[in-house]
Order: structure tokens, then C-alpha cells, then sequence
């Protein structure tokens, strides 16, 4: 009987045992790179912004239909003159150290980003003049004009909150540990190989968080990020390639979520950054337009995407309020292209040092624009490039032309300000235009949409002649996760928000 009752004892301790290692639930998240510096303030990738929506809460947050919604903020007003935005915050919020959120908090992240060294979020906020703490709960972010963009900004990493003491700690190594308010905390790192978050206890919406750990694998093939997630090995992953659409759709244990992307995909061309620039292509403006005359984005669309993606020639998409009609997507016509290639003085081919991010389906873009070019006697050498590698060999200007794909911002401003205005830290074509300026930071005054569009049209008409970047289709977002995860909303921004999700 003492054996009997201790075999159950044993039993019973292994049944509760078993119960708690299944009550921890963990989200496998395949994504298909390695992000950057885990810091708000220095980071510029994509996937980043997807790693950070799981840990470091913003001040506005936005809705399926690219509404305004409070995060750690709870409302904002701005004043008759449109130069005083008024911001009350969310009480009782924590950061991951235990350190406080207040208006004190606020102010010192938002400065942060506009005067960091390296920061990238400085030409977002550029038109802050400097941010008063009025009482514990409220800042007023003070501008040096009115600045239309600034609450969307703030949907960003421009509106991430960082703990003060631990980033003025750990300097600009904040990224190697961060702490920030949002519903999971840091655990580890292994580049590129996992990103380790923990359920935050003290989170202020931890009611609404349900899985136990949150872990962001590097995949780089899409193909084999799938085949994880079939097998098991993962939960969700990012960019599933078009092709794949219909498998996915036709496995009842997955889940496709989708959204046009606010993004765009294109060609930066180097047109005024060191030798590399000192091309036809970088040269003349006729060059360039012969280049886009002989991609045919319709056929590209159909051979690479299946037809599911959507061609473009803006930084916005046809579907986006601010597409300018008075300047449509052109046509496929080798002729013209051929006639201004002889316009400006081009008689033989010329070989292109075209690079290209690393990765299945941009690869297959590039050949298809490669053999469309070579038609009208460009040829466009490909040189396949590690994401990361690439994006600093655009800073240099060690290229001619430059696949880059580009996710978007909510509104207009974040997809054409800091690529096009000189100097700017995303102006890897290296173009300068005082007019083209001029105008743009004209685009950040006006609240009225009518009115705002209306400078962009003027922007886009210059720039249409000027090619620096040539744009060619807007992704559909794409998301696979397995049938099991619950409550999962795919938002126009492509980001992965975990608040709210659970195993069935």
C-alpha cells in the first residue's frame, strides 16, 4: 500500500508538473531577416519595427483604418496656431526596470531622438522646437512651425518611450539591452539566430497579454520560414512569398491575414553620390526615364507575384488618398525608351552596378528588370547584397542603382521627406533640389488634405522628370500563422502586434 501511495504521490507530482510546462505558451515569430540596433532612436528596418511592437509601447498607436488611437498617450490638442501640441499621457505605466512613465519620461525620450548622435528619428521630429513638462501627466511639444505629420509620427518609433535611467546608462549600447513600457521585456539576443522577450507582469494592459514569451527567429528563406511554420517549428511568420498564397490558403491549419502595404518597392538611383554616381544612368535624367519605360510593371506583377501585388510610380499607392491621378503609372514602350536613349547621347550599352538585397523575390525582380533593360541597352549587373551590408553601401554611395524596398508610414510625409530633401539620412540617391525642398517642408504646414495634396502634386511633377527613384508596385502584406493562435488583426503598417493574442 506505502509503494501504491507514493507511486500516486509521484504521479500526481508529475501530472502538476506537466501542467505548469504546458501552461507556458510561447509565440514563435519566423521573421525573414535580422533586425538592426534594438533602439528606438538608431534603428531604421523594417523587421525592426516588427520586433519592436512587442516591447517598446508608443505614444499613439494606429487602427485597421489608419485611425489614431491612444497608446501611452490618452489624447492630444493642438492650439489655434498650430504651433503647441498638447499631449496627456496614460497614468500608472511602468517601465521594465520599474522606473516611472511621466511627462518627465516623455520628454527625455522624444529628445533623445531628435538630438542623439546617429539618430534617424532627428528629420521626423526636425520640426520640434523644444517639448515643456506642464504637470506630471502633460507635455507640450512646441513647434517651430505647424508640422501636419507630427501625431503620426508618433505611431512610430518617433513616439517610443525608452526608460531614461537605462538608456542614459548604457548610451548608444541602449540597443544591446533596451527597456522600454511595452507588454513583453528583453531577455537575450543571439544575432542572427533567436530575440527572447518575457511577459512584462507589470505592463499597464497585462490583462490583455495571454502568452507566456515571444521569440523572433532570423529566417531568410521564405521557402523554409513555411515549412517551419507547417511543421510546427513556428506560429507566424512575416513576408510570405505570393506564389505561396494558395498553399497557405488551401492548408486548413493556417491562417492568411493580408493588407496593402502603405509602403513601396523601387530603385534608388545614385545620381549624386561620389564616382558611383558619375554614370549615364546617375547623369541623365533621360536615361532614367528610359529605364522605367522599359519595365513593364504589369508583366513583372504577373510573373514574380502571381498578379497579387499592385504596380505603382508613386511613394504611395493607387489606393492611397494622396496618389497624384494627374500622374499616372506609364506604360511599357521600348520605343520612347530607345529615342531618349539616343536623346541623350547614349549609343552603346553601358553595364549598371545594380545591388540587390539578398532574398528570393527581390532576386527574381531584379532579374526580370534586368532582362526588360538590357532591351534598350542597359545592362543591369546584379550584385546580390546582404540587407544590412546593402544599406551601408548605400550610405557610401558604393552602388548605381539599388533595389529597396521601403514599409511605409501612415502618412505621405514618412515615405518622401527624408529620401528626397538634401542631405537627409534615407536620400541614398544622394538628389538635391532647392525647389523640391522648398516644397516639401511646405507639405508638413497644412492640416486640410485638399491642400496638402496639392503641394505634393507640385513635388511629384518634379520628380516624375527627375527619377531619383524609380518606383515600381506595392507589396501586399502578407502574414501565415498557424490556425491555433487567436485574435490575430493584420494593420496596413505590416507590423506583428502580440497585445491580445492567444492559443486556442
Amino acid at each position: 500500500m506505502r509503494i501504491a501511495r507514493v507511486l500516486a504521490a509521484a504521479a500526481a507530482v508529475f501530472t502538476i508538473a506537466s501542467g505548469i510546462a504546458q501552461a507556458e505558451t510561447t509565440l514563435r515569430i519566423g521573421l525573414a531577416e535580422d533586425p538592426d540596433v534594438l533602439d528606438p532612436t538608431l534603428a531604421r528596418t523594417y523587421v525592426g519595427r516588427i520586433v519592436f511592437a512587442s516591447f517598446c509601447d508608443k505614444l499613439f498607436d494606429i487602427d485597421e483604418k489608419l485611425n489614431v488611437v491612444p497608446q501611452l498617450a490618452l489624447s492630444h490638442t493642438t492650439s489655434a496656431d498650430g504651433k503647441t501640441v498638447t499631449i496627456k499621457l496614460r497614468p500608472n505605466v511602468k517601465f521594465h526596470d520599474g522606473e516611472a512613465f511621466d511627462a518627465a519620461a516623455a520628454k527625455y525620450s522624444l529628445d533623445r531622438h531628435r538630438t542623439m548622435t546617429g539618430s534617424f528619428r532627428k528629420p521626423e521630429l526636425a520640426a520640434v522646437d523644444h517639448i515643456d513638462v506642464v504637470d506630471p501627466l502633460t507635455i507640450n511639444i512646441v513647434l517651430k512651425q505647424p508640422y501636419a505629420p507630427l501625431i503620426a509620427q508618433l505611431t512610430d518609433r518617433s513616439g517610443m518611450m525608452v526608460a531614461p535611467e537605462a538608456a542614459k546608462a548604457a548610451g548608444d549600447k541602449f540597443g544591446l539591452h533596451p527597456v522600454c513600457a511595452g507588454p513583453y521585456k528583453f531577455v537575450e539576443r543571439v544575432q542572427q539566430d533567436r530575440i527572447v522577450f518575457e511577459k512584462f507582469k507589470d505592463y499597464w494592459n497585462k490583462d490583455n497579454v495571454h502568452i507566456d514569451k515571444v521569440v523572433f527567429l532570423p529566417i531568410v528563406d521564405a521557402t523554409v520560414r513555411l515549412a517551419n511554420l507547417k511543421s510546427g517549428g513556428l506560429d507566424l511568420i512575416e513576408r510570405v512569398l505570393a506564389t505561396d498564397i494558395k498553399t497557405v490558403r488551401a492548408d486548413k491549419n493556417l491562417v492568411l491575414s493580408t493588407a496593402l502595404e502603405l509602403g513601396y518597392q523601387g530603385m534608388d538611383i545614385n545620381v549624386g553620390k561620389g564616382d558611383a554616381a558619375k554614370s549615364p544612368l546617375g547623369q541623365s535624367a533621360k536615361v532614367r526615364e528610359a529605364l522605367e519605360l522599359a519595365i513593364d510593371r504589369d508583366a513583372l506583377n504577373q510573373v514574380v507575384f502571381n498578379g497579387e501585388f499592385k504596380p505603382g510610380n508613386q511613394w504611395v499607392s493607387p489606393e492611397n488618398p494622396y496618389y497624384q491621378q494627374s500622374v499616372p503609372v506609364p506604360k511599357r514602350d521600348v520605343a520612347k525608351a530607345k529615342a531618349l536613349m539616343k536623346e541623350a547621347g547614349v549609343t552603346k550599352p553601358f553595364d549598371v552596378d545594380f545591388m540587390v538585397p539578398k532574398g528570393a523575390e527581390t532576386q527574381a525582380v531584379a532579374e526580370v528588370i534586368q532582362a526588360m533593360a538590357a532591351e534598350i541597352g542597359i545592362n543591369m549587373k546584379i550584385r546580390v547584397t546582404e540587407f544590412a551590408t546593402s544599406l551601408k553601401q548605400a550610405e557610401q554611395g558604393n552602388y548605381q542603382a539599388f533595389m529597396l524596398a521601403w514599409s511605409g508610414r501612415t502618412d505621405p510625409d514618412g515615405n518622401s521627406y527624408s529620401f528626397y530633401k538634401c542631405h537627409a539620412p534615407l536620400n541614398y540617391a544622394g538628389y538635391c533640389n532647392p525647389e523640391v525642398d522648398k516644397l516639401l517642408d511646405e507639405s508638413r504646414v497644412p492640416s486640410d488634405q485638399k491642400a496638402r495634396k496639392a503641394v505634393y502634386e507640385k513635388i511629384e511633377k518634379i520628380l516624375s522628370k527627375d527619377e531619383p527613384i524609380v518606383y515600381l508596385y506595392h507589396r501586399r502584406i502578407l502574414i501565415a500563422h498557424t490556425a491555433k493562435l487567436e485574435g490575430y488583426k493584420q494593420m496596413p503598417d505590416g507590423l506583428v502586434r502580440v497585445v491580445g493574442l492567444r492559443f486556442k
